[in-house]
């Protein structure tokens, strides 16, 4: 069983100023238009429940009205107290400011029904223009306040909304940040992979072989290809932190790498193989107009980061490398020898956690493409394939 609600404070002054309001209208004839003979002590029951009906207008407006009609009707039938109408009037303007929609619009609707019946029959039945004070007072008691409480409680209303308005911004504002910092973390993220990643890759297989060869020529090139990887690597990430930090007003970001730099990552990647794979590339057709600045950027990424995995992971044989440019989207297909788990040669030279290719399909979806590696049958046998399709208009999915 629910615990009782406890009267406002404010419904408590209500009462209490409007009990001592009626005792003093007892010792000093304070009535109001309507008054029955001398005061009779009956009266006092109608202000008691009407004291104890505003204890309610809070908590149960409805209620408040309905025990405040008979209050002030039992009132009226023995003095009529100007304090019970003063009271009954803040109960029509409690029931609507603070009971539900419903109620709101019943005492409203009665308020005027009241008041226009009162002016209309007070005129049919005195015949006396003066009747008119009686619907001035009916308008007083019911309209008047019930028409007030609900100016308020459509101001009420408009501020909550807003409030809401408010809170619902802050919301998706705070959600759009959200989203922006991890699409940013995730960017920087493939950024950091992609451009430390191959580095990386060929300075921890080069060490390898420097450490276990015991031909001082073939350590010599390994720490050549070493030193290569660490300086191209450094100057990299110098790039990258250039283009998260603020430029100033002379300094801007260096331009990404594009797909004119292929030849050259090629070669950097068949000299960090040192022999054991022989890579080709075939870029297709220069025709049309220049691609898109973020498709050749991420074609470059996916062949980079095919030819760090074929550092890594693939056995001896040709790594083929083939764009090609079609109407709508441009194909980039890398194929490499596949060594199957438990084959000689299928242990990784270098670590992997496979965010290499996690960074890649990302970077395709982002562009509306699709990316597929794994084992591929072809006329050479059992190869390991990256095949990614980039639409040329970002965003419209590849035919």
């Amino acid at each position: 069983m629910p615990a009782p609600v406890r009267p406002h404070r404010y419904d408590i002054g209500i009462a209490v100023a409007g009990l001592l309001g009626g005792l003093t209208g007892v010792g000093y004839d304070i009535f109001s238009v309507i008054t029955v003979g001398p005061y009779s002590p009956l009266a006092l029951a109608g202000l008691l429940v009407m004291c104890g009906a505003e204890l309610l207008r809070r908590s149960a407006p409805g209620w408040c009205l309905a025990i405040g009609t008979v209050a002030v009707i039992w009132d009226g039938l023995f003095s009529g107290l100007l304090a019970v109408l003063l009271m009954y009037s803040d109960a029509v303007y409690a029931a609507v400011l603070y009971g539900g929609a419903r109620l709101s619009r019943l005492v409203l609707r009665a308020s005027v029904a009241f008041t226009v019946a009162v002016t209309v029959g007070s005129l049919v039945w005195l015949r006396d223009p003066q009747a008119l004070i009686l619907g001035v007072l009916a308008a007083a008691v019911t309209a008047t306040p019930a028409w007030t409480a609900a100016i308020v409680r459509g101001h009420r209303e408009s501020a909550a909304h807003a409030r809401l308005r408010a809170e619902q911004t802050a919301l998706l504002a705070e959600m759009d940040r959200v989203q922006a910092v991890t699409e940013e973390r995730a960017r920087m993220a493939r950024e950091l992979h992609d451009v430390v990643a191959n580095h990386l890759s060929a300075i921890a297989i080069h060490s390898t072989a420097a450490l276990t060869l015991d031909e001082p020529g073939a350590s010599r090139d390994a720490l050549t290809v070493i030193r290569e990887n660490s300086t191209q690597g450094l100057a990299e990430m110098r790039r990258l932190i250039g283009i998260l930090r603020t430029p100033g007003p002379d300094t801007g970001p260096e331009a990404l790498p594009g797909l004119e730099s292929l030849d050259t990552l090629v070669a950097r990647a068949e000299r960090s193989a040192a022999g054991r794979l022989r890579i080709t590339a075939d870029p297709g057709p220069d025709e049309g107009p220049p691609l898109p600045a973020p498709v050749e950027l991420a074609a470059y990424r996916i062949v980079q980061e095919s030819l760090t995995n074929a550092l890594k992971h693939a056995a001896p044989g040709e790594v083929a490398v083939r764009l090609r440019r079609e109407a709508q989207a441009l194909t980039v297909r890398v194929t490499s020898p596949y060594a199957a788990p438990g084959d000689a040669g299928s242990r990784p030279r270098a670590p992997g956690s496979g965010a290499g290719l996690t960074g890649m399909r990302e970077r395709v979806a982002l562009l509306g493409g699709t990316l597929s590696a794994g084992p591929h049958e072809d006329e050479d046998g059992g190869r390991w394939q990256v095949l990614a399709r980039i639409p040329l208009t970002e965003g419209n999915p590849a035919p």
